[in-house]
């Protein structure tokens, strides 16, 4: 049974993990017989009412926000190591560019947080496959762009342009598919920043969970 890590950026669309996205990663992980472990980063981070869509005015814990998507299953990303698990996911929300990298801010310019770098650092040197949906691909754009790995984000030229600025090569596509880079073991898919409902973003999460797994049975270097 394969054990894919999940990390995630907080809980909500406007500050962490977009919740769908990241609740269909987990069905999918669990349908397809995978086990699962949620993480994230021990630290504070800016917060937003989802509500009013304003700021609030105190900050919030990633790691205790994140706790609640994963009903308190979860654990410190500072004591995990990437060669431990048969893959990682990533789910999107404007906490992956925020929270887990300064995308939102700083776009090409952007630095990924040092545990999030690490772990999938790790991963990769031991050939686990990891996939990125929504906007998190931009983390696998910064920490992979050295090696050109082929993400996608839909069909958003402006921040296409800002993956290729940090060394990806972006692949068009729709909602429904994923564009997988069998070289690094990569796989993105473009969620919500394409999808229109819940069927068509778990049409595209669960090819990219199938993908993922796929590459976790095989092993990298055999």
């Amino acid at each position: 049974m394969a054990k894919i890590g999940v990390i995630l950026s907080g809980c909500g669309v406007l500050d962490g993990s977009e919740i769908h996205e990241a609740v269909l990663m987990l069905l999918s992980l669990s349908q397809r017989g995978a086990e699962y472990q949620c993480m994230a980063p021990d630290k504070m981070a800016s917060a937003v009412n989802h509500l009013t869509k304003q700021p609030e005015g105190q900050p919030r814990n990633i790691l205790a926000e994140s706790a609640r998507i994963a009903r308190g299953e979860i654990v410190r990303l500072a004591d995990v190591k990437g060669s431990d698990y048969d893959g990682f996911v990533l789910p999107g929300g404007f906490g992956a560019a925020k929270n887990l990298c300064t995308f939102a801010t700083d776009g090409a310019k952007c630095d990924v947080d040092p545990d999030v770098k690490r772990v999938l650092n790790e991963a990769q040197k031991a050939g686990k496959p990891i996939g990125f949906a929504c906007i998190a691909p931009a983390v696998g754009a910064k920490v992979f762009g050295s090696n050109a790995p082929k993400l996608t984000i839909g069909h958003d030229a402006k921040t296409a342009e800002a993956l290729e600025a940090l060394g990806a090569e972006h692949v068009t596509c729709d909602v429904r598919d994923i564009v997988a880079d069998e070289t690094h073991r990569i796989v993105s898919t473009p969620a919500y920043m394409e999808a229109k409902n819940l069927t068509e973003l778990h049409i595209g999460i669960d090819k990219l969970v199938a993908q993922v797994l796929e590459w976790a049975e095989v092993p990298a270097y055999a």
